[in-house]
């Protein structure tokens, strides 16, 4: 295999490159690297010729990595990150700046997070906004790579779940996350409801009717897939998209829900629900951050992801 000779190597490929491995197309890479697609394509070629291996082969209407790419592309998106650091030391001046920041998040989570987000912008960066957009998807890939939003905050767990998966075969993700904490979702009624005494049973459970909070307004979610799982299921009246929502319905019916713990004590209508364990094993409701790795180490963008980080410690504590 053909070694690349790096006194004469143009480190400008390099960023072609590892642009090219994080969007599998070129017509994006070439877009996010403001060059024409063929400049994208020549640099390509020309790192081809000094790595002595063809990189990417067209696959569908994207591109495919070899084995070889796989291998370098880790070591060299970390450089080249470490080297956006080094070049360019916080440009970004929070007390001075007048950037908005686009999040998605649900209501849920903006409830709890946003005051002190609030607080923080106040304190330290006077000058910034905020748009809080809701997110309509348990995976907001596709808003953080069209730049709607610059950072969604919620629980992916099957998102979390992928890029793990990519990042343990050796491809690195185009996205990354961070775990701000970590909750547990509980079932709630109106006070007064038949179920509001005694034991609340799977039984019970499956025969009561329910209101469904769904991003996406499919009447199924993570609590039909664990009674699935254990052969049994229940029945959905009613789907809504906040969290608000579903707490009004539900003081006003006899309606079950499922929402997180921590959400109840900011409705606002606490003293209204009855709060009850889940009758049987659900998993526990992380809650991260995710965008994409081409904002990463913007130092605007940390700055953002710090403030979120902070907010969520001011509300939940470490987790």
């Amino acid at each position: 295999m053909k070694a690349p000779n790096f006194r004469t190597l143009d480190l400008n490929l390099l960023r072609v490159f590892d642009q090219v491995m994080a969007e599998k197309n070129l017509t994006r890479a070439a877009k996010n690297l403001n060059m024409t697609q063929p400049a994208v394509s020549n640099a390509l070629n020309r790192l081809r010729e000094s790595v002595g291996d063809k990189l990417v082969v067209r696959s569908g209407y994207g591109i495919e990595p070899t084995p070889r790419a796989l291998a370098l592309w880790p070591a060299i998106s970390d450089a080249l990150r470490q080297m956006e650091i080094s070049l360019s030391p916080a440009d970004f001046v929070a007390s001075e700046a007048t950037n908005t920041f686009l999040l998605g998040m649900a209501d849920a989570t903006a409830a709890e997070i946003m005051p002190g987000l609030v607080r923080i912008i106040e304190r330290d960066a006077p000058g910034v906004s905020m748009r809080v957009l809701p997110l309509t998807t348990r995976d907001p890939r596709k808003l953080l790579d069209e730049g709607q939003i610059d950072l969604a905050v919620g629980y992916f767990r099957a998102v979390i779940t992928d890029l793990t998966a990519q990042a343990q075969a050796g491809s690195m993700p185009a996205f990354d996350h961070q775990r701000l904490f970590t909750g547990e979702y509980v079932c709630i009624m109106r006070k007064g409801h038949p179920l509001a005494t005694g034991p609340l049973t799977i039984k019970k459970f499956c025969a009561a009717h329910h209101l469904l909070v769904s991003f996406s307004g499919r009447p199924y979610g993570f609590v039909d897939e664990a009674l699935a799982s254990l052969g049994r299921k229940r029945r959905v009246v009613l789907t809504v998209n906040q969290f608000f929502t579903a707490g009004q319905v539900v003081i006003g019916s006899d309606l079950l829900t499922v929402m997180p713990r921590h959400f109840v004590r900011v409705t606002g209508i606490e003293d209204q629900f009855v709060m009850r364990d889940i009758p049987f094993d659900v998993s526990p409701v992380h809650v991260d951050s995710l965008w994409h790795r081409r904002q990463g180490q913007r130092s605007d963008h940390a700055w953002l992801r710090l403030a979120v980080a902070a907010a969520a410690r001011q509300a939940f504590g470490d987790t």
